[in-house]
């Protein structure tokens, strides 16, 4: 898992690694966003609530998404 910008401050660390046993029980987003709200609390809600995540290449916020790999949590971007 890598973390960007806001994500990456709130985690306190740009990218993570998790046991096999663990990263079984993250197979969709919604188990990820999860897992990540469980543990780094409310900061990482907050960049969650409106942030997203890059699955295989393909932007994320459906809880449904399956997750097999690499995933990157992204915060909310502006700009036009």
């Amino acid at each position: 898992m890598r973390y960007f910008a806001a994500a990456a401050e709130a985690a306190g660390r740009e990218e993570e690694v998790f046991a096999a046993a663990e990263a079984a029980s993250l197979s969709t987003v919604g188990a990820v966003r999860a897992r990540l709200i469980g543990q780094y609390g409310e900061p990482m809600a907050r960049v969650l609530a409106n942030g997203s995540f890059l699955v295989d290449g393909v932007v994320s916020r459906d809880d449904a998404t399956a997750v097999d790999g690499l995933v990157d949590v992204l915060p909310p971007f502006a700009g036009g």
